[in-house]
C-alpha cells in the first residue's frame, strides 16, 4: 500500500519525535556524576579531590556527601568531567535525576548521620615554604601536586608584605618559628645543608630589617596569626604546629641559646611564657637543651610506647547535620589511620587547650594526632607527624611516591582541609 505525502510526513515527524524524546530522556536521566569515596569502589581517593577542585575551578558547584560512602562527591554531568575522571584514573558513576534525588533524600533523613554540603568556589592556596631546597619533603605539597591542585609557594617576604590576604588557605611547611633552625644543631650542625640554611636565614632576617632570625620569625608568626583571626584557614603539620605556638607564647623573651642567635637565652625564661597568646597549646615546658631534637613537652615522640604494628589513631564520629565542620575534616573510608612519626609526632593531651577539638587520637597513649580550633573569624588544623605513608621519614630519605598510595587515609585528612574552605559559608560557622 502506498502512503500519501501527508502520511509520509507524519511518519517522519513521529520518528524524529521518538528519537528526540529518547535523547532528551538520556540527557535528563544521566545528569550527575557520583564520585564514590568508599574503600571498596574508589581506585584513587587522592585524585578524586583533585577532580572536585578542578570542577569548582571551572565554575561548577558540587555536593560533598558527608558520611555517604566515605564522603562521596556529587557533580553535574558533562563530557569534560567524565574525560577528566578517566584521564586521572578516578572511579565515577553516571546517575540520573531520580537516583540523585534518592541519594539526597536518604542523606536528609533525620535518622541518617549524613549531610550534603554545597561546595561553591575553589579556594586559592598558599604553601609557606623556603625557596632553597631542604633535605626532606613536605607531605602537603606532594599530595597537592599528585592531586593536581594548584598552589603558590610563599615565604617570609610575602607574608610580611601582607600577601596572605590573596589566599583562602595556608599551609605551613615543616618549619621552626622559634629561630632555632629546627633544633637540628645536635646531629647536623656540620652538614652543608644546615650551614647553608642558617646562613640564608640570617641574611634574610637582616634584609628584612631584623637583628635576629627569632625576631623575624616571630613577626611572620604574628602576621599568620592575624591572617587567621581575619578569617583565613591555616593548616600545619609536624614542627610547624608547636613551634608556631611556642614563638607566639615567647614574644619578647629570648629562648634561643648562643649557637642559634649569638647570645645566651634569658634566665628563667620558662616562667615568662604567655600561654594566652597560643592557638592550641598550654602549660608546656620548653626544652632547654640546644642539642636535643625537641622543642617542648607538647610533642609525644619520646614519650610514646607504641609498637609500630599497633600504631594507629582513631577518627572521631560527629553529627554531620549539627557538626558539619569536624565531619568534613574527618571524612574517610576508615576510622583507623596508620600512625607515622615526625619531629612533632603527636600532642600530649595535657598540653591541649580545653576549647580545642581533638578529631584524631590514640586514647590509650593519651595523645592527640589531629586537632582543630577557631581563632577570631578564622580556623586552623594541626596534624602531627611528617609523612602519612613513611613511618619514620628521616633527613635525606627519598620522597614518598603517591602512585603507590592512591587510597591513603592519612593523606585524605590533608585534602579534607584543602577542600573545606570551598564549603558554603553556613557550614563554616561555629
Amino acid at each position: 500500500m502506498k502512503l500519501s505525502f501527508s502520511s509520509k510526513y507524519k511518519k517522519v515527524n513521529t520518528t524524529i519525535l521518538v528519537v528526540f524524546t529518547f535523547l532528551f530522556s538520556i540527557q535528563s536521566f544521566a545528569s550527575f556524576i557520583l564520585i564514590p569515596m568508599d574503600a571498596e569502589t574508589q581506585k584513587n581517593h587522592l585524585k578524586a579531590y583533585g577532580i572536585t577542585y578542578w570542577f569548582l575551578q571551572n565554575g561548577g558547584t558540587a555536593k560533598w556527601l558527608l558520611n555517604y560512602r566515605g564522603g562521596s562527591f556529587l557533580l553535574e554531568d558533562n563530557d569534560a568531567t567524565r574525560n577528566e575522571c578517566k584521564i586521572r584514573g578516578v572511579t565515577y558513576n553516571v546517575i540520573n535525576d531520580s537516583e540523585a534525588a534518592s541519594i539526597l533524600a536518604e542523606i536528609s533523613s533525620p535518622s541518617k548521620n549524613m549531610e550534603a554540603v554545597t561546595l561553591e568556589k575553589a579556594p586559592k592556596i598558599a604553601v609557606y615554604s623556603p625557596k632553597d631546597k631542604l633535605p626532606w619533603d613536605d607531605a602537603v605539597t606532594m599530595v597537592l601536586s599528585y592531586a593536581e591542585i594548584p598552589y603558590d609557594v610563599i615565604y617570609d617576604e610575602e607574608v610580611l608584605d601582607d600577601k596572605l590576604i590573596l589566599y583562602e588557605w595556608l599551609h605551613l611547611h615543616h618549619e621552626d618559628f622559634t629561630g632555632q633552625y629546627g633544633k637540628f644543631y645536635g646531629a647536623y650542625r656540620a652538614m652543608p645543608w644546615y650551614i647553608e640554611q642558617k646562613k640564608n636565614s640570617e641574611a634574610l632576617a637582616k634584609r628584612l630589617g631584623y637583628d635576629k632570625v627569632s625576631q623575624e620569625k616571630l613577626a611572620v608568626a604574628k602576621k599568620i596569626r592575624d591572617y587567621v583571626i581575619g578569617g583565613g584557614f591555616m593548616f600545619a603539620m609536624c614542627s610547624a604546629t608547636d613551634s608556631f605556638d611556642i614563638a607566639l607564647s615567647a614574644e619578647g623573651v629570648d629562648i634561643a641559646e648562643v649557637m642559634f642567635d649569638g647570645d645566651p637565652s634569658e634566665k628563667n625564661y620558662q616562667s615568662k611564657i604567655d600561654f594566652t597568646k597560643t592557638f592550641a597549646f598550654k602549660d608546656f615546658i620548653l626544652s632547654r637543651n640546644p642539642t636535643e631534637y625537641e622543642f617542648s613537652s607538647i610533642d609525644m615522640t619520646r614519650k610514646r610506647k607504641i609498637p609500630r604494628t599497633s600504631d594507629y589513631f582513631s577518627l572521631m564520629d560527629y553529627s554531620a547535620k549539627w557538626d558539619p565542620i569536624p565531619t568534613m575534616l574527618c571524612q574517610n573510608h576508615t576510622v583507623l589511620v596508620k600512625g607515622f612519626m615526625g619531629q612533632t609526632t603527636s600532642f600530649d593531651r595535657n598540653t591541649v587547650k580545653s576549647n580545642i577539638l581533638v578529631m584524631g587520637e590514640h586514647k590509650a597513649n593519651g595523645e592527640a594526632r589531629y586537632i582543630h580550633g577557631t581563632k577570631g573569624k578564622g580556623m586552623f588544623t594541626f596534624y602531627g607527624g611528617h609523612d602519612p605513608e613513611d613511618y619514620k621519614h628521616r633527613v635525606g630519605d627519598p620522597k614518598t611516591e603517591l602512585d603507590l598510595h592512591p587510597n591513603s587515609p592519612g593523606y585524605r585528612l590533608i585534602l579534607n582541609n584543602v577542600l573545606f574552605p570551598a564549603a558554603k559559608k553556613k557550614h563554616q560557622k561555629t
